[in-house]
């Protein structure tokens, strides 16, 4: 519904998602990898250098992130999907320090008024959604 409102011509897609290292289909160990990690996924028409490496066969992508990036590979619009491996249960400055890098791509670097202070304010707002979400007794 939302790409029936926009105009396809010109758009690029980013896709940021995050989803469990257990779910990470690997040869070794997953106790073994750095969590978290960034794997990426894009469609035929990305023409862009991706943030971080590719995401290796057997491993695969569920839910909306899949039907956001099927829907942009279909109807030929350039998308990249980030995937974010992470053993934390709800997302935390860490998980989110992971999409960090992607900052500096193209698409995004317009949007980043000053990266240096990115952490400061993350921190705020997910202290903030902490209060939210917490029973006090």
């Amino acid at each position: 519904q939302v790409f029936g409102c926009m105009q396809k011509e010109g758009l690029q897609v980013t896709i940021l998602a995050t989803c469990p290292v257990a779910e990470y289909k690997t040869q070794e160990s997953t106790f073994t990898l750095a969590s978290p990690f960034l794997k990426a996924l894009k469609t035929n028409e990305f023409q862009e250098q991706v943030c971080c490496p590719l995401l290796e066969q057997p491993n695969f992508v569920r839910d909306l992130p899949a039907a956001v990036l099927s829907y942009c590979q279909v109807w030929q619009i350039p998308a990249v999907l980030y995937q974010c491996y992470t053993d934390a249960i709800k997302v935390d400055t860490v998980t989110i320090e992971a999409f960090k890098p992607l900052l500096s791509s193209t698409v995004l670097k317009s949007l980043v008024k000053d990266a240096s202070e990115s952490t400061r304010i993350l921190k705020k707002l997910l202290t903030t959604s902490e209060t939210h979400s917490n029973i006090y007794i």
